[in-house]
Order: structure tokens, then C-alpha cells, then sequence
């Protein structure tokens, strides 16, 4: 990887990983490691599946009472990595987070499988449940409430969007001496530097 070589903007080429990564069947490839810390600055990551890479922003959703959720009301602030072991390559992304607006949520809710939206209306997310019969019991209650027919959206879940002030393209080399070139948002554009592996 040359930087000289690169967009300067570094969403063109998120974007263009992106697609090799699909196509090199990576299993999953819209799944990245979601890190947020608490006001006190006590750090956590989860996996989470990135439903946007679009327009400088990284979008995704999640329960509104979750922990996730609560760090980024108190501290919102994100970092989120995703990598793709097929290619060896992977990118940070480091930004504000602000919360999406409902028309923004309600257009995605509509796309995901009946399961997925069963699943969030039963799963006060980070809560503790008493045993896996207790959370499946709570399942099928909520499958019952909405028989054959829509599930809406519950009020307890939403998404995010991230919006980046640096985003980190690493490219894999032998020796560990890997490619790694940071962008930092400018007062008009992007600014790029090779950093050491």
C-alpha cells in the first residue's frame, strides 16, 4: 500500500476493501469490533454488524438499553475496527456519535427478517434473564403479540452513526512490517501520514 496511490479521501477506499472483501467470501464482512468507554472512562468492544460505510459516517443499531447504548449517552465517543482476515487488511475508525433520527431507524427496521424483530422486542439487551428457558419463554410471548402480521418497531431500539474524525487503513506485510496509513479529519477535507507498523 502507497499512500501516494490512495484517495484522499479514505472512504473511497473503505468502500473498495469493502466490496473485495465480499467478494473474497469473507464471512462476514460487515462485522467489526465496536469499542465505547463509560463516563469514568472504563472501556468495553462487542462485535456489532455495520449497516452503513456510506457518506463519512459508519451506521449501527442496537437496543437503546443497552450498555453499549448507555456509554455512548454519557460518553459519545466510538472506536470500531473491522478486519478481514482474507485480505489482511484492516481499518479503524475513530469519531462523534450521535444518535440516528426515527425515520432513519424505522427504514432499516423494515428490512430486517421477522426473527430480528421478535428477538428485539423479547431482549431487554444487558439485562440479566434468569435462564435460556426464561428468554425463550420471553420469545415466544412476544411472537404471540404479533401474529401474522407486522412487528413494529419498539421504542427501546435505534442506531448510530459514527462519524469519524480518523480512520487507520492497515494492509498486512511480511515481517510485520505492516502498511498503515492514518487520515485525520481537517477543517475542510482529510489529511493523511504513514504511520510504523
Amino acid at each position: 500500500m502507497d499512500e501516494r496511490d490512495l484517495d484522499p479521501d479514505p472512504f473511497v477506499t473503505v468502500a473498495a476493501w469493502y466490496a473485495e472483501a465480499q467478494a473474497a467470501g469473507a464471512p462476514q464482512p460487515d462485522a467489526g469490533t465496536l469499542a465505547t468507554a463509560s463516563r469514568d472512562g472504563r472501556p468495553s468492544a462487542r462485535m456489532v454488524l455495520v449497516r452503513g460505510l456510506e457518506r463519512h459516517e459508519v451506521i449501527v443499531f442496537t437496543g437503546l438499553e443497552s450498555r453499549k447504548a448507555a456509554e455512548l449517552r454519557d460518553n459519545p465517543r466510538a472506536a470500531l475496527v473491522l478486519f478481514w482476515h482474507e485480505l489482511r487488511r484492516q481499518v479503524r475508525v475513530e469519531g462523534r456519535v450521535e444518535e440516528l433520527p426515527r425515520g432513519a431507524v424505522d427504514a432499516y427496521w423494515l428490512t430486517r427478517p421477522r426473527g430480528s424483530r421478535i428477538a428485539a422486542w423479547t431482549s431487554r439487551q444487558s439485562q440479566p434473564v434468569e435462564d435460556r428457558a426464561a428468554l425463550d419463554a420471553l420469545y415466544e410471548a412476544a411472537e404471540a403479540r404479533f401474529p401474522g402480521r407486522d412487528v413494529p418497531l419498539p421504542p427501546s431500539w435505534g442506531g448510530y452513526r459514527i462519524v469519524p474524525d480518523a480512520v487507520e487503513l492497515w494492509e498486512h506485510r511480511e515481517n510485520r512490517l505492516h502498511d498503515r496509513v492514518r487520515y485525520e479529519r481537517t477543517a475542510e477535507d482529510w489529511s493523511a501520514a504513514r504511520l510504523m507498523p
